[in-house]
């Protein structure tokens, strides 16, 4: 057997004690690329810094009260701090990010521990510090695109210009979904060069269970669900008017964020706030609990890069009803999966759950989908990248030697 990949994944998208939803994405893609042996990891995964942990002060508490190190599912992880200047917090983001992380690699590998390789998640600013790190410590650099990152920051001119020298002299460029590969190509970056690996499901950790139960009853019929930070792009609030028009239906929204008292009082407005119950944050180890409970998840956003919660959903045998974005039409393919409306308004949501509602199927042959999109290829995909550009730097050296 050939030996094991030894990386270094480089991030501010990750769990940590204090934001354990943080980025679960990212950590589930790399539990299941150590899983089977042939790569070997730890986490470098920087907080911004802020000195004060009373809850008066909102989110910046929770940077503080992040640990400076921990362990997650066997994985170690070190959460070194970083300045954040915020009137020039994006120019000069990569710079001060890169600053933090060169000071704790070179004391990790001063420790005598060795990589054979940066996976960097998320392209601005990290990306943009990984493409630094390796040119620092002479380490290869792959860096996987998820969304904003691509979708968005590159329309911003001197970010642009940084992820696009980024991109053309990282070793590996991955996206999780074919539109943003195509957006990344559109940024003069060679299409070649990119790998398509979309993230996938566990059916271990996403089946059907007893249906989470909200103050201890149990939940409504039929029920809705929307998934996602409380922020205008996700589209709650189509979901919240929706109600308006399926007088029977109930809808739980998942998820923290700014809008909720926006939200509220919309709900309020349109004199559905009965039938709209806000979870919060639920631990990522129990939505398999809440997927249960409803016949359909509602996935309004106006952008995504591949939205998992659609494939998590429908592994528990919820049924989906999605905007058209991103890969969206290469996920909800048939009936049993659910439906995508081609235009993002609240008309063509009513019409796609009213539809879905009247027609229901098995919850069985929902999840049956769900598992045509597994971590395998993904995984296989990750190590087969990270091998052949280990191979060919190999390669370069012989040569140049």
């Amino acid at each position: 057997m050939s030996s094991s990949v030894r990386i270094l994944t480089f991030t501010t998208l990750y769990p940590n004690a204090a934001k354990p939803q943080h980025g679960v994405f990212v950590e589930n893609r790399l539990r299941q690329l150590v899983k089977g042996g042939e790569v070997s990891a730890r986490v470098l995964a920087p907080v911004p810094y802020f000195p004060l942990r009373g809850k008066m002060f909102g989110r910046w508490s929770v940077f503080a009260r992040a640990p400076l190190s921990e362990v997650r599912h066997g994985i170690a992880i070190d959460h070194p701090r970083f300045l954040t200047i915020p009137k020039l917090g994006m120019t000069v983001a990569p710079f001060l990010l890169y600053a933090a992380a060169r000071k704790s690699l070179a004391a990790l590998l001063e420790s005598g521990h060795r990589f054979d390789l940066i996976d960097a998640h998320y392209f601005y600013p990290d990306g943009v510090a990984a493409a630094m790190l390796g040119r620092t410590f002479g380490l290869p650099v792959t860096v996987t695109a998820r969304g904003t990152d691509i979708n968005v920051i590159p329309d911003y001119a001197i970010p642009g210009r940084m992820i696009r020298w980024a991109a053309n002299r990282v070793d590996g460029l991955i996206t999780v979904s074919t539109a943003l590969a195509c957006r990344l190509a559109s940024l003069g970056i060679d299409s070649s060069r990119i790998a398509v690996l979309r993230n996938g499901i566990d059916p271990v950790m996403f089946k059907p269970m007893a249906p989470f139960k909200w103050d201890g009853q149990a939940p409504p019929s039929p029920l809705a669900l929307t998934v996602g930070n409380l922020v205008p792009l996700k589209g709650h609030d189509m979901a919240i008017k929706a109600l308006s028009d399926i007088p029977t239906l109930h809808l739980w929204i998942v998820g923290d964020g700014p809008e909720r008292g926006r939200l509220e009082a919309l709900a309020g407005s349109l004199g559905v706030a009965e039938r709209v119950t806000f979870l919060g944050a639920v631990p990522h180890e129990r939505m398999s609990e809440v997927y249960s409970a409803a016949s359909i998840l509602i996935l309004a956003s106006e952008r995504e890069g591949w939205p998992n919660v659609l494939l998590e959903a429908m592994a528990c045998g919820a049924r989906v009803v999605a905007t058209n974005v991103s890969d969206v039409p290469q996920i909800v393919t048939e009936l049993a999966a659910g439906m995508w409306i081609r235009e993002r308004n609240v008309q063509a949501l009513v019409g796609a759950v009213r539809q879905l509602l009247a027609a229901p199927m098995a919850r069985e042959a929902t999840r049956a989908h769900a598992l045509r999109f597994t971590w395998d290829k993904t995984t296989s995909g990750q190590i087969e990248l990270f091998r052949q550009i280990l191979c060919d730097q190999g390669m370069a050296r012989r040569e140049s030697g």
